[in-house]
């Protein structure tokens, strides 16, 4: 049995800016799939000494197959926002989440804020599957630096989770973007992997001294900022912690189509 309704129409829409939204379901069209990826979140930095802060989580992927839609009918989206970086004074933030048709149908969370001397929680997801957004290993040596930022979900399993470099080592994701590692113990943690949602793809790789990896088609770390979608944001010393990446909704439709990765590719 086909996943969306053999009408013959084939398509796909990608909303790949944080904000509110609504799509319209085009004539024809019964059922749809559809993946969203949750905002990343910011990492937190001191004004100085290598202190352990840690990096924002990675935001949360969730898809769903087959879910029921009307020709003619709007339907309200949202694309979560990345978190944005913050002193140890005042607090960095999470990312925010995105979903499609309520917040209970699919949704990605927003990865979860940095914080001082204690571990970045992974963030959750809702749908048929997906994965958690990668959180943060926690460092209390002094001494040794601030940590990276989680990766994305991944489409079959959680996001890496962000480290430090020879303490706690950052892990690669599961279809999803890699934990970011530190800039050996010093000044800034790098930004974990983002994913993309153009179906599952190839894991990404942990950061060693280095950004966390895209998954599954999804963009690098960039020094200290999350990857694009959902990568968190590494955390700071003596330089500012990176914010997280922004989120996504793709929503596809078609004979066959069904995520993970069954004709989940543009077409």
């Amino acid at each position: 049995m086909s996943s969306v309704a053999d009408s013959g129409i084939s398509g796909q829409v990608l909303f790949g800016t944080p904000g509110s939204y609504t799509w319209t379901c085009p004539v024809g069209v019964t059922s749809v799939c559809v993946v969203a990826v949750g905002g990343g979140g910011g990492g937190l930095h001191f004004v100085s000494g290598t202190h352990s802060m840690a990096g924002g989580g990675g935001g949360g992927l969730g898809w769903i197959n087959n879910y029921s839609v009307t020709s003619g009918t709007t339907y309200s989206l949202a694309v979560g926002a990345g978190g944005i970086n913050g002193a140890y004074s005042t607090g960095s933030t999470s990312g925010s989440p995105s979903w499609f048709a309520g917040e209970t149908i699919v949704k990605g969370f927003g990865g979860i804020y940095g914080r001082y001397n204690t571990a970045t929680p992974q963030s959750a997801y809702t749908g048929d599957g997906g994965g958690n957004g990668g959180g943060v290993n926690l460092n209390t040596a002094n001494g040794y630096g601030p940590q990276g930022g989680g990766g994305a979900g991944g489409y079959s399993g959680a996001g890496g989770q962000g480290g430090y470099d020879t303490i706690q080592q950052a892990t690669a994701g599961t279809g999803g973007g890699g934990g970011g590692g530190s800039n050996n113990g010093s000044d800034y943690g790098f930004g974990g992997g983002g994913v993309g949602v153009l179906g599952e793809g190839t894991s990404g790789a942990a950061g060693s001294n280095s950004v966390g990896l895209g998954g599954s088609g999804g963009a690098d770390g960039i020094a200290r900022t999350g990857g694009i979608y959902g990568g968190g944001g590494g955390g700071g010393t003596a330089q500012a912690a990176g914010n997280g990446s922004g989120g996504a909704i793709r929503i596809i439709w078609g004979a066959g189509r069904s995520f993970p990765s069954t004709l989940t590719a543009d077409q």
